[in-house]
């Protein structure tokens, strides 16, 4: 499961619109992201190819059990380390910036104690 960051995140923002929305396309992810729609179409065809996604004849967009694996794993990170941040007294806003920078580096030994330690 070796993907860069970039791909994390897209990876990331369409399992949150997955549950949100009842259908998730390229658009949708363009505007969460705040990208230009060619960008994201270069990046899911990427992640087509790589089999974490699957577009249908629609354009929707679903993650396969290998993207939402890799989604679902940078989704907890980065939910645990923010509200970990904040309850230390950063500020929220900072704290989310700061877990979504931190949430693709993180060796996941250092996530597990992090985990453990939380708990």
């Amino acid at each position: 499961m070796n993907v860069n960051e970039s791909a994390e995140n897209y990876l990331e923002t369409i399992l949150i619109l997955s549950k949100q929305l009842p259908v998730v396309r390229s658009v949708d992810i363009a505007g969460e992201l705040g990208f230009k729609k060619s960008s994201v179409s270069v990046a899911m065809k990427n992640l087509r190819e790589k089999g974490h996604i699957l577009v249908d004849k629609s354009g929707f967009i679903t993650l396969t059990p290998s993207g939402r694996e890799i989604a679902e794993m940078i989704y907890e990170r980065h939910q645990m380390i923010s509200s970990w941040l904040i309850r230390l007294g950063v500020p929220e806003q900072t704290a989310v910036n700061d877990a979504c920078k931190i949430e693709h580096v993180i060796s996941k030994e250092s996530f597990e104690a992090i985990r453990e330690y939380i708990k």
